[in-house]
This record gives C-alpha cells, structure tokens and sequence, in this order.
C-alpha cells in the first residue's frame, strides 16, 4: 500500500485518535484521523476541482501547523507532486522559487482560507514535454539546502518514498502508542517524519512556536514519547528553567545540522536523556541514526540502518577498510532503499548520479573499531596546511565553546608557501568583542598548533541557507 492508503487504513483501524495535536494559547486543537482522512479527500476533490492534475508541479506556501499537513496530503492524494515552499518567500521571491520549480500550480493562504492559484505557460522540465517527469509517478520536490553549492531540486516518486519510510523505521520503530513532539519547519522536513508518523498512525504534537516553555508543556501534557528537532532546539529547550521534564520520551533525534558537544552535554544534564543524532539527506532518506550508542558517544552519527551500504570513498575512488583512524577519512557513500529519482534541473535521472559508487554525500567521515560512523566536515570545508589535512568544522566547534563567540565559520585562504590556511570569521556573543590573543589561547589549549586559525575576523552576521544551515 501506498502512505495515504496506510493512512487511510489507519483511520479506519482507529477513527478517534488523535493524529494532530496542536497547542496554542487560546486553547488546543485536535484532529482525529477519521476527520484527518475527510478533509485530505475533500481536498483533493477541490484541488481537481481547481484544475490540479496528476503529476502537476503544485507548491504549497502556508503556515507551519495541522493546516500544513492537511493540504500536503490533499496535493498527494489529488495525484500531484508536492512541492512545499517556505513562508518567507513572498512577492518576487515567490515567483522566482515558482519559476525555477516550474510549478503549475500554487496553494498559499489568502485571507485566512487555502486558495489554489494555476500559473499559466510553465515549460516542461525535461527534454519529453514533461513526460519523462510524469512517468516517474512524482510525489514530492523539495531543494537542497545549498551550503556549499547551488540548490538542486529533488525528485522523489511515491514508490521511493514508500521504500525509505519502511527503510527508516527499521530503526525508528514508530507505533500507534508514540506521540512526535515536533519542532522543525515543515517546509524542509515532511517525508521521513510527518509521513511517517501518520503511516504509523502515531500522534503529531505541535507547539505554537519554537519557544521552550509552550513546547514542554504540551510533551509534558500529552506524555510525548519521540522529540524530533534540531540542534538549535535542543539548545533553546535545555535553557529552560522550568522543571517541567521529558519524563515519557523513548527518543530524542537531533538532526538537520551537526550536534555540537555542548548541546549533547546541556541537553543531557537538563533532561536525563541522550540525542541521538540521524543522518537525514533528501536525496537519501535516513540511512544512519546513533541508536545504540547515544549515551556514550554523543557526536556519532550511529550505524547504519538495515538496508542500507555505507562505505568511505578515497580520494582515488577506493573503499577505505581500515576503521578506527579520525585522521583517515573517506568521503561517505550510500547505497540502499529509497534514493532519489531525479533531480529537476538540469532534468538528470537518479541512474546516471548513483552509479557505480551510490550516492557521494561530499560529506566526509571516518568508522570507528565498532562500525559507528563519524563525521569530520564537508570536503569542500577540507583545509589543505603543508600537506596536514583538516576540517573547517573542527575548528568551529572549539571556537564556539568559547563564551564570547555566538557563531563562527572557518574556512581556507590560500597562501604562497603553505599552500592553505585557516581563517575564521566570528560573530560575536556580546557588542564588546572579545580579545582575539584569548581566542587564540582558547584554540591552543584545545588543538594541533595547525589547526589554529591564522587570521580572525569579527564580523555582524554570517550568511545561512532557507532552511538555517550555515552557508560555506
């Protein structure tokens, strides 16, 4: 069956319980998947009502919450290929997002109601009329976060998405009894976590904002047994001085960007329990989570999930076998259930990326002794100093333990005779900027001599993709 025929099985096996349940000041609101399935059918009627055809391009711009969910699936069941697009594009920013998806179609919220707007003209993304697009039996598009490179739009088909959330949950192990505190925007995340849950026919909770202390409440309240967030939300909710504990949560997920050290630790302390961090990429899925061992490796990505092959690549194209050595790394490949059909444009089948080494992430890391997978940055943050390889990330993460620094990026300049260096650019913590020797001395207690940055910078602000990554 596809996911919306398990979540219609789901609401006939269970029609009372709550799919959604979101918290909000005047009182919560809560959706049962019985009247979950209603309105994603009479959503589906309005939107082929409105014209919307099967593999149309449809883009969805509304605000994060049940009503977000509600009409995503009413794009999939109506036969179209959801595209969601962030709530701040607006005006010409809209329209370029609209042009370089080719959409036919956009749903967005006009005066508190979901119009259906059809954009005439729209070309074809292939070279076949959009036949090649359509034959693929397109669900979801969604871009790359672009942190390094230009964003690419990714295609998946119903079939690859039902492929990757069997794949996922292998490991996730999502069941009817588990009720999903969720914190991330919509927008980027939906395929491996909102589908998902509502496959498994477990319970969405979701907080009015991204503030702590409404978010703790209602986990508190509704007993949630899987935080599913990132990085930045693990650190907003272990400042919160409340008391109020995650007393019921099975699993904590940190995902979307690297878990930093101190995060893992405040967390820890703050609540009692591990994050464990997942490997998710939109070309992929979610192929390594750290279930196993959370507690004692807290900045591991964890072992790969059944199904799935992933191995290190040297730079010459070889399998790297050795384990156990930071210093050697690979770049991370992944083979398995559920990658990607194609990318949008240029219009290139998943075949002609995947093959023959699987999907290069550009992500580097090394295995550990015991097959933990560990990240060391991405190779093109790889700092090249007289021949001593390094990542720009390393250097990050000790800079930003210091209390001065709010945010940091480290990246490569060339030089004559060295050949690279590393500079890093600083944001800092307070309007009195920090003291670089005392930055400096911070770097020295903590790294190799050539790791240290040659030149700092303060700067206001650093640049960051749509979906909060730090842009390189």
């Amino acid at each position: 069956m596809s996911v919306l025929d398990e979540i219609r099985a789901r609401a006939r096996e269970r029609p009372d319980a709550a799919a959604l349940v979101a918290g909000a000041a005047q009182g919560e609101r809560r959706v049962s998947y019985a009247a979950l399935v209603e309105r994603m059918e009479a959503g589906a009627a309005r939107l082929r009502k409105a014209g919307v055809d099967r593999a149309d391009r449809c883009g969805l711009l509304a605000p994060q919450g049940p009503g977000f969910i509600e009409e995503a699936i009413s794009i999939l069941a109506a036969g179209a290929c959801l595209v969601p697009i962030s709530t701040d594009h607006a005006g010409a920013a809209l329209e370029r997002f609209a042009e370089q998806a080719a959409l036919h179609h956009v749903v967005r919220e006009v005066c508190g109601e979901l119009r259906c707007e059809t954009r005439r003209g729209v070309p074809a993304v292939d070279d076949a009329n959009d036949d090649a697009f359509r034959a693929l039996d397109p669900a979801y598009l969604r871009f790359t976060s672009g942190t390094t490179s230009e964003r690419k739009g990714v295609i998946l088909s119903h079939a690859r998405i039902d492929e990757r959330l069997e794949a996922a949950n292998q490991g996730l192990r999502i069941g009817a009894e588990d009720r999903i505190l969720w914190l991330l925007p919509m927008a980027h995340h939906f395929v491996v976590s909102i589908l998902l849950y509502l496959r498994s026919g477990a319970c969405i909770l979701l907080p009015s904002g991204s503030l702590a202390r409404p978010a703790l409440e209602l986990a508190a309240r509704e007993r949630a047994s899987v935080l599913y967030a990132s990085p930045f939300h693990h650190h907003l909710l272990s400042k919160d001085t409340s008391g109020i504990g995650l007393h019921d949560v099975r699993l904590a997920i940190s995902t979307a960007e690297g878990l930093r050290a101190d995060v893992a630790m405040r967390f820890r302390e703050r609540f009692g329990i591990a994050l464990s961090q997942a490997l998710g990429i939109i070309e992929v899925g979610l192929p390594v989570v750290n279930l196993a061992e959370a507690e004692t490796k807290p900045l591991a990505l964890g072992r790969p999930l059944p199904g799935y092959d992933v191995w290190l690549r040297s730079d010459d194209g070889k399998r790297l076998e050795a384990p156990g050595d930071p210093a050697r790394t690979g770049e991370v490949c992944i083979r398995g259930p559920g990658l990607f059909d194609a990318y949008l444009s240029p219009w290139t089948l998943a075949a002609a990326i995947v093959e023959p080494d699987g999907f290069r992430t550009g992500d580097q890391g090394w295995f550990d002794a015991n097959g933990t997978l560990f990240l060391a940055g991405r190779r093109k943050s790889r700092i090249n100093m007289a021949g001593m390889k390094f990542f720009g990330e390393e250097v990050e993460d000790v800079l930003a333990q210091h209390p001065a620094v709010r945010e940091c990026r480290v990246f490569a300049r060339l030089h004559p005779q060295l050949g690279e260096i590393p500079v890093a650019e600083i944001v800092p913590a307070n309007p009195a900027l920090p003291r670089k020797s005392e930055l400096l001395a911070h770097c020295r207690e903590r790294l190799p001599i050539y790791k240290i940055p040659r030149e700092l910078h303060f700067v206001s602000e650093l640049e960051h993709t749509l979906t909060g990554k730090l842009k390189r």
